[in-house]
């Protein structure tokens, strides 16, 4: 009989590798493994939390496969808007990078869960704990339902259609304890019913107090049930969960040519901090493949149809030609959006990106007007020139994903994940290096089940990737 030997391998040494993992200035890792330690203080479980954040954007296998940053980039590579040379990520830019046995499968499989058993284990330990106030405990165990509620959607993504395709379609198994056997697959109707009730209960147990941007407090749970709600179409939910996320934070255009490297800045509401001392070096997307003065891959470049939708006097016009003038060739663009080095802060969600949730939610219910006004507060903000805009119904929700694409590009795989959540496709153009069209619902949104799992586990077998391939 089969048993998942991957997810009862991280219960063996998840205790063990986030209490071991130093991460900044944050508590000090314990260095013990004895769960009635880690969890019989505040301090030792924010040590263990700062273990998780430390292995979230550290290499989980290799450069492309790393931590969640990876993720995100590899997304953006998917898209239109930008391309890049044959180096790391270019099976995902070729859209050839899906099979059983192929590194992508198998790192968005087993990062996840990797990171979901974590939240499990600290759930559990918490649930159990006596030497921690009420208070506290709320607050820490907001932090590991909000971890477990934003990967569950990281697995939903990556592995299923949207929901609106086909709501009892297989989706990722569920554990909601530390995992020692195999589970059989859920339904994605299933797997979005735990995500919300992670989230929600998240949101309810939730402070605004955090130790710095790395860590979850209410604004950054909100913020994730904002894309949550927006990705299902739930746009009440998904208006009101952008603006509370976004409560206490403000929009400083002033500071954007410097931002996607030091979460200090206004508009960052959750990061990934590095220090020299403790840095993931040349492996960090898109810095390490955006920059091209600084650089280490230099393997970002942008589709010269995107940058015609910049003006002039936009902020966001970050644009130049580094090594060729001719606007046809693939390489023409780059953009120093991005600052590499080896304290690169990691940007994980910012104000803009809630204003732009909540003036499309606003737009999709009929109330044109304030999105209009919410979608100029941003505009000129970036530009001094903006008019404000005179679209209504499908041409004002148009304009506002435009304007998630010019704000967010390179950041967390927005045209992918709009193209997947309003079932519209992507057609590429410009001067790409290769040209494909993905039909709404084509298989080449999803990835197929890795095959170490379907070996591993024994509730799946080869014919859960039937129509995936």
């Amino acid at each position: 009989m089969k048993t998942n030997r991957l997810l009862l391998l991280f219960t063996l040494f998840s205790l063990l590798i986030s209490c071991e993992e130093s991460y900044l200035d944050d508590p000090a890792p314990t260095s013990s493994v004895n769960s009635s330690i880690v969890f019989s203080s505040k301090a030792g479980v924010e040590a263990f939390i700062s273990g998780i954040h430390r292995r979230a954007r550290s290499q989980f296998s290799n450069t492309h496969n790393g931590g969640l940053y990876s993720m995100y980039y590899a997304r953006d590579v998917k898209a239109n808007d930008i391309l890049t040379k044959a180096t790391w990520f270019l099976w995902d830019y070729d859209h050839t990078y899906r099979a059983p046995n192929f590194g992508r499968t198998t790192f968005s499989w087993q990062f996840p869960y990797y990171m979901i058993n974590q939240a499990n284990i600290g759930i559990k330990g918490l649930s159990e704990a006596t030497g921690i106030s009420d208070v506290d405990k709320d607050e820490l165990m907001a932090q590991f339902l909000g971890l477990r509620g934003f990967y569950y959607f990281q697995l939903a993504l990556e592995f299923n259609d949207h929901p609106s395709y086909d709501a009892n379609a297989a989706a990722p198994p569920i554990y909601t304890e530390p995992a020692t056997d195999s589970k059989p697959m859920s339904t994605i109707s299933e797997l979005f019913g735990q995500i919300k009730s992670d989230l929600s209960q998240a949101s309810t147990l939730a402070s605004a107090n955090r130790i710095n941007k790395t860590y979850l407090n209410k604004n950054i749970i909100d913020g994730f049930k904002a894309r949550v709600h927006l990705y299902l179409g739930e746009y009440a939910e998904a208006e009101a969960s952008a603006a509370a996320a976004r409560a206490g934070f403000s929009l400083n255009g002033s500071q954007y040519g410097s931002g996607f490297d030091d979460m200090s800045t206004d508009e960052t509401m959750w990061a990934m901090a590095q220090t020299t001392d403790q840095s993931n070096y040349y492996y960090v997307a898109p810095h390490s493949f955006a920059d091209h003065e600084n650089g280490a891959y230099q393997g970002t470049f942008i589709n010269n149809d995107f940058v015609q939708l910049f003006s002039d006097t936009d902020v966001r016009n970050t644009f130049y030609h580094y090594y060729s003038t001719n606007t046809a060739a693939w390489f023409a663009w780059v953009t120093s959006k991005f600052t590499f080095a080896f304290d690169s802060d990691m940007i994980m969600m910012r104000v803009a990106e809630m204003m732009l949730i909540e003036a499309e939610a606003k737009a999709r219910q009929g109330n044109d007007a304030a999105a209009a006004t919410l979608l100029f507060t941003l505009q000129s903000e970036r530009d001094a020139s903006a008019v404000a805009t005179g679209n209504t119904g499908a041409s004002l929700i148009e304009e506002v994903m435009i304007e998630r694409r010019k704000e967010m590009y390179c950041e967390l795989g927005v045209e992918w994940f709009d193209a997947k959540r309003t079932r519209s496709g992507i057609t590429r153009t410009g001067n790409h290096r290769v040209f494909l069209d993905l039909d709404p619902d084509d298989k080449r949104f999803i990835l197929c089940i890795p095959q170490s799992e379907i070996d591993a586990n024994e509730f799946i077998d080869d014919s859960i990737n039937s129509d995936r391939l």
